[in-house]
Order: C-alpha cells, then structure tokens, then sequence
C-alpha cells in the first residue's frame, strides 16, 4: 500500500471516529455535556400502603421525562398489576413527538397490585420510561427490574433492640416453671 494511500485512509477513519451520531446533529453542546440516564432520570419504587407500589422518579434540573412513555408492569410470578395511575404533567411541543405531557423535578406513579403468590417470591415490577435534556439530547427508552421494599409506617413505634431477647427469655422462663411444677409428680398412663 503507498503512504500517500494510507495516510488518506486514516485521515477518513479519524473523521468517521469523530463525528457525531445522529440524535446529537444540530446540537451544540458537547456529549460529555449530558448527565448519564440514571442520574438524570433517579428511580426508585416501594409498596405504599394497602396493595399499592409506588414508583418515584427524581428528574435532574434541565431534564424531562414523557408522561406517555412511563409504563410499568408485574415481573414476578403471580403478580397482577394494574395500570398506573399518574398526575398531569407540562404540556410541551417536542419538534419529533409532537405536544406531549412532560415531567420536571419529580414524578410519582401509583399502582394496585394483587399477589396470589402469598409473598413467597420477592416482588419484581419493570419500569420503562424515556426522556430527554432540554439541550437537545433525547435518550432512547430505559428499562429496570425493581425490587420494591415495603417503606417503613411512620406510625409504628420503633424496635428495642433487646425485644428478641425478651421473647426468647420469656419462653425459657415457661419451659422452666413447666418443669419445676411437675417435679415429683408421676404421669399415669394406661397400659398398652
């Protein structure tokens, strides 16, 4: 191969290397400019009372997410869930999507759940959802499995952390006073 062909070779595979993917064309800024999707779009999700899941999103200033494309379902066996419920979001004009309900800040999705497996499974839901920066970058549509926790009931009044102990050394103290009591007495059986 002939330098003068070479060096035209790697001089067009360095322009190919560096040039921009098709969703950043246009765009100003920098790629490095945009936060990774998990920490734009935070999620997190925990079992409210009754049967309800409750799915939180925590949206970095300058991000939004798509009321349409937040969708939940049941991953665990035995799970039914039913369609979320969602507040009403800002209206926006995307140049691709059209208006569209979007979310800032925050959002919080709810959900009634039915488990016929009796908690023998951990719970499972996959959350899928899509957002974009105002910058102009749109990221393409995320999916998790999350593994909701019950959240702690601010009303239930805290552990002692001897409470085991105490259970514990109450039954001993049964067994022993059941065994003190029949000390000297003989058990009657009938013959076989």
């Amino acid at each position: 191969m002939k330098p003068c062909l070479f060096a035209l070779l790697l001089l067009g595979l360095t322009g190919i290397a560096s040039a921009k993917p098709w969703w950043l064309r246009g765009v100003e800024s920098n790629e490095n400019d945009f936060l990774p999707p998990d920490a734009a779009f935070r999620v997190a999700a925990d079992v409210g009372s009754g049967n309800t899941v409750r799915v939180r999103w925590v949206i970095a200033e300058g991000y939004y997410l798509y009321r349409q494309k937040i969708e939940i379902k049941a991953e665990s066996p035995d799970l039914v869930l039913a369609a979320p419920t969602l507040p009403r979001g800002i209206r926006k004009t995307d140049a691709y999507l059209g208006t569209q309900e979007i979310y800032q800040q925050q959002v919080e999705a709810t959900a009634a759940f039915t488990r016929y497996d009796f908690g023998a499974h951990p719970m499972q839901i996959k959350v899928t959802y899509q957002g974009c920066a105002e910058a102009g970058l749109c990221y393409p549509p995320i999916t998790k499995v999350l593994y909701p926790e019950h959240a702690p009931s601010p009303a239930a009044p805290p552990r002692h952390p001897w409470e085991g102990v105490a259970i514990l050394g109450g039954g001993f103290a049964f067994l022993l006073a059941g065994l003190l009591l029949r000390k000297g007495r003989n058990l009657d059986l009938p013959a076989a």
